[in-house]
């Protein structure tokens, strides 16, 4: 990948629906070489897909937070089932360090982040926890959309 490649790419996280005609303009390149660089960024893995973003995935759930957890003992399994069966959790990852999980929480209100803190420090095996508010996000990636998760473990999709 090189330099033109990744500002087609930021680009793209820019606006994921620009036409190929205003890419080529942006990059003062010809449409059908950025045509090309999208194919074999595609056919490499580097794109993975493309995605929409809805009103509701950003505003439904204003209140959003970042909880890493520290786990006693050998319930990762069990602990990581009972959060997946949690809604406000979006996403549970394990990390290395300090923590066992990040757990990615979204919800209406801070009384009810309260509550959801609440019920995850009283699940057996939890040993501690911090908890960060996440004020302004400038930029995310989503995953594509022919990705599986289980909720623990990130997969191709079939």
């Amino acid at each position: 990948m090189d330099e033109i490649d990744r500002h087609l790419i930021a680009l793209l996280r820019r606006n994921g629906r620009a036409s190929v005609s205003d890419l080529a303009m942006e990059l003062k390149l010809a449409r059908a070489t950025v045509r090309s660089r999208m194919e074999k960024l595609q056919e490499s893995g580097e794109i993975l897909g493309f995605t929409v973003v809805l009103k509701n995935d950003v505003y439904d759930q204003p209140v959003r937070g970042i909880m890493a957890v520290q786990i006693e003992g050998k319930g990762m399994d069990k602990i990581v089932a009972r959060l997946n069966t949690m809604p406000e959790i979006s996403a549970v990852h394990t990390t290395n360090g300090n923590w066992d999980l990040i757990l990615e929480i979204n919800t209406k209100t801070l009384t009810i982040l309260d509550d959801v803190l609440k019920r995850i420090r009283s699940i057996d095996g939890v040993a501690s926890s911090e908890t960060n508010l996440l004020l302004t996000t400038r930029r995310s990636s989503l995953k594509a959309s022919s990705l599986k998760s289980d909720g623990f473990h990130l997969t191709g999709g079939e």
